[in-house]
Formats: C-alpha cells, sequence, structure tokens
C-alpha cells in the first residue's frame, strides 16, 4: 500500500495513561529546564525536547539478557534502542518461544510501561535502506541499491502504519533514522583513497536521499514522532572537508521526498561508535613544543576531539543552514566510556604532541576508524536528559552486548555479511590508517548476543558500574 493510498497519519490524541509503573526507566534530568509546551489533559502538544520528563521504554528482551549475564542486572534497567533493521523484524521473527517481539509488541509494552508517568519515550531505529552501508559488508541490508520502492511501500510505510495507531498516541516516540548512510555519500565516493562502487552507486541513483526524506516525511506526519537523523560521529564528519558538505546533504535530505526541516527534530552522533563523549586531558588548541594538537597522529587535523564538542558545533552548523532553531543532538554513549584501569587520570608527558595525546586521552582505540567489537570499551555516561547545552539526551541506542558484526564468515538469513574490520587479525585498510581492526575474537553477526563483548562493556564501564 503506497503512502498516497493510506488515511493521513495525523489525529488527535485521547487522554494521557494513568497507572502504576512497570519496568521502565525513568531519565534524570540536568538543570537545563524543562519542556517549553504546555499539555492538557485530552491532546498531548509537541516539545522541544521528548525526552525532558519521561521515562524511557526498556527491552525486554535485552534486559533479559543483560539480567542472564554475571554483574548484568546492575544495568539491565536501563532503556536501549529497539532496532527495525530488516522487514522481517516489523513483525517479528521465529515461532514459539523462540519468537522476537515485533514493533507493535514492543509498543504495547511501552504502553504498559508508561503506566505511572506523565510522560513516556520509546525509542526505535530505522535501519533498512536500499543499498544498506555501502563502505562496510557486517551490516548490508536485505535491499538492493534500486529498490527505493520496496523500501518505501514494504518497510517504511507499515512502520508508519503501527506508530499511527490511535493506542500509541500518548508515547513519544523517537525516530533513529537510518545511521552510516548519508555520512557515506560524503566520505567513500568520487576520488576518495575510502571510495567503493556500491557509495559511488548510491550517490549517483540518489536513494539514500530520497529514501531519508521519504522516512522524514512519513514518520514526521505522524504528531508524536520525534525524527532524529544519524549525523555519524566526530571521527568520521570532523575534518572540515566532511562537515560543512555532510550538514549541507542533510539539509538536502530534509527536502527530499516531501519531507521539511520541521519534520526533523534533531541528529544524532555516534550512533554504535566508540567515540569519547569528552576528551579531558587534551583540546584541539593545545599546542605541545611548539606543534598544534590537530597535527597528532591520533587527531590528524580534526576540527574535533570528541563527540560533544562535535555535536555541539554540528547543531549550530545545521541551525544556520535552515534547520529550525530549537533541534537537538542525542549523543549515543551505550559503548563510549573507556573506563577501566588503563584510564588516564591526566594529560600525556609533553615530550612529543604524540605522547601527550596518546598518553591523555580516553578513547584507547588503535584507530578512530575502527567500528566493530572494539576490545577494551566500556559503558559510557548512563541514558539522561538535557545533559549539556543543545544536547537533548545522552541515550543507549545500541544496546550494549550486541554485536557489530562477525569475526568470520557466518551463513545468515538477515543480508548480513563478513567484513575484515570485525577479524581481529585484520591489518586494516585506507579507512582506519592500515592499522589492526581492534576486534574482539569469536563474534556472532551483527545485533545478535556477545556475551565476552557484554562482560567488556561492564568491566570498562565510566561511570563504573555498581
Amino acid at each position: 500500500m503506497s503512502r498516497t493510498d493510506r488515511t493521513p497519519h495525523r489525529r488527535r490524541k485521547p487522554a494521557l495513561l494513568a497507572g502504576a509503573l512497570v519496568g521502565a526507566a525513568a531519565l534524570t534530568v540536568s538543570t537545563l529546564g524543562t519542556a517549553s509546551a504546555e499539555e492538557n489533559p485530552q491532546t498531548m502538544q509537541r516539545v522541544d525536547n521528548p525526552y525532558i520528563g519521561a521515562g524511557v521504554y526498556v527491552n525486554p528482551e535485552w534486559s533479559a539478557n543483560a539480567a542472564a549475564e554475571p554483574g548484568g542486572s546492575a544495568i539491565a534497567d536501563q532503556p536501549t534502542g529497539v532496532w527495525m533493521d530488516r522487514t522481517a523484524a516489523i513483525e517479528g521473527t521465529g515461532q514459539g518461544a523462540g519468537r522476537t517481539m515485533g514493533l507493535a509488541d514492543h509498543l504495547d509494552e511501552a504502553v504498559v510501561q508508561a503506566q505511572g508517568h506523565d510522560e513516556f519515550v520509546f525509542q526505535v531505529v530505522i535501519y533498512n535502506l536500499p543499498g544498506r552501508d555501502c563502505a562496510a559488508l557486517a551490516s548490508n541490508g536485505e535491499l538492493g541499491p534500486n529498490d527505493l520502492n520496496t523500501y518505501k511501500n514494504d518497510f517504511i510505510d507499515p512502520i508508519a502504519d503501527i506508530l499511527s495507531d490511535p493506542a500509541y498516541a500518548d508515547l513519544r516516540i523517537v525516530t533513529v533514522i537510518e545511521i552510516d548512510s548519508l555520512p557515506n555519500l560524503i566520505t567513500n565516493v568520487g576520488s576518495r583513497p575510502t571510495a567503493t562502487p556500491l557509495c559511488d552507486q548510491m550517490l549517483a541513483n540518489g536513494n539514500y536521499v530520497k529514501g531519508v526524506g521519504y522516512a522524514l516525511a512519513t514518520l514526521g506526519d505522524i504528531d508524536n514522532v520525534y525524527n532524529y537523523v544519524d549525523a555519524g560521529h566526530h571521527g568520521w564528519l570532523g575534518w572540515d572537508d566532511n562537515f560543512g558538505p555532510a550538514a549541507q546533504l542533510f539539509h538536502q535530505a530534509a527536502n527530499a521526498e516531501g519531507a521539511s526541516p520541521s519534520d526533523v527534530a534533531g541528529f544524532i552522533a555516534n550512533t554504535a561508535n566508540y567515540s569519547a563523549l569528552k576528551e579531558d586531558h587534551f583540546s584541539i588548541n593545545d599546542v605541545v613544543n611548539g606543534t598544534p594538537v590537530r597535527q597528532s597522529s591520533w587527531v590528524d587535523w580534526n576540527r574535533y576531539t570528541d563527540e560533544l564538542s562535535f555535536s555541539q558545533a554540528l547543531r549550530n552548523q545545521l541551525v544556520q543552514l535552515g534547520f529550525p532553531s530549537n533541534i537537538g543532538m542525542l549523543i549515543d554513549t551505550s559503548r563510549n566510556g573507556w573506563g577501566g584501569d588503563d584510564r588516564p587520570t591526566g594529560p600525556g608527558p609533553q615530550t612529543s604532541v604524540n605522547a601527550y595525546v596518546d598518553g591523555g586521552r580516553y578513547d584507547q582505540r588503535i584507530h578512530l576508524g575502527n567500528w566493530c567489537n572494539q576490545s577494551g570499551a566500556g559503558l559510557g555516561e548512563r541514558p539522561v536528559a538535557a545533559p549539556e547545552a543543545g544536547i537533548d539526551a545522552y541515550v543507549w541506542i545500541k544496546p550494549p552486548g550486541e554485536s557489530d558484526g562477525a569475526s568470520r564468515e557466518i551463513p545468515n538469513d538477515e543480508g548480513k555479511g563478513f567484513d575484515e574490520m570485525c577479524d581481529p587479525t585484520y591489518g586494516g585498510n585506507a579507512r582506519n590508517g592500515w592499522s589492526m581492526s581492534g576486534s574482539l575474537p569469536d563474534a556472532p553477526i551483527s545485533g545478535h548476543w556477545f556475551p565476552a563483548q557484554f562482560q567488556e562493556l561492564l568491566a570498562n564501564a565510566h561511570p563504573p558500574v555498581s
């Protein structure tokens, strides 16, 4: 059924839910203030920041996996994202005791968890573009490069039909729109040494831009949906050649296929990635023995050193381009804590700029380009609303303990291939400076439970898990 065949999604909402709290997590709120829009007993009006004053959905499937791990019960009550990473995920997969929850199942559970909360957030990742993840293989999807109509009709439209059900009208539904898509059209195309034929094809056919635009327009028609577009991370888009063009591309997508910037509540950085939230022991303006930190091997002329500074700067750039002034940023802190015994407590020695940066940085990856099941990573800041200026929330969109990709070839029916960046013996490529991958061994395919990774994340959490 096409979008034009359906009844428009806009509607009035019934009264707010009331009742007892069941298994929900409430985000604490910083001192930035409260929501700007008043709500009356009959209709829930839109707010600038959907997380303020709201409980947030705890995925019972992830929570059960976490609680079954030694020490995991300490974080099993944290809210995480629900991933729609293939069409089958909409209805749920498997049968009997092995069946996974579908989107409506999760939303029904969210309605139950919302009881006792004045407001409640449900977080869902929309992740199934045609030709998905054109620069990697571990998360390649089920749709081919030219399957835009299938994406619209068989993926986005059914999701919109479920989200627009009046039964869910009192939820604030946060959608994370298509991670690892638009940034690839900046960095992995044309004459870039990291270019791939598939990324060139997706740039030429425009289906990433059209797909994101259609998702924004269709889901943006639903009054209680808050769209957040994936914006990569500072180690991907922080260079001058990438930063401005990426912001312009985001604006182009937000004006495609009937979308407008008003369909965008904000953007999200560091989704399913490991970049440190804030590097305290060095700044982009530091100079060591006459050499700027920007020239260090780790920073490598990047304009930013961490996700907080990148996110705040990107937000300002996007507002200048024409996005609403009240857009906010989300930062995925699910795996960027980098704690444990090896966490630096001060700057590195000033014998050289590299010693200064490497000795003081929290992010212990071999290279900023490493992204798959990183060894030594830890849980980051717990989900919290409005922690900094311009930041709507720190969130755990990537459920900790779910793999980024398989460390070897594993046949599957999910359209997910083997990527050498998930092999701990791989010596690298142009995207990670020809470095070792830094990934953990014995990993399952992306999205599947990885106990060894979960245990590392617990052990290296910062703040520590108590």
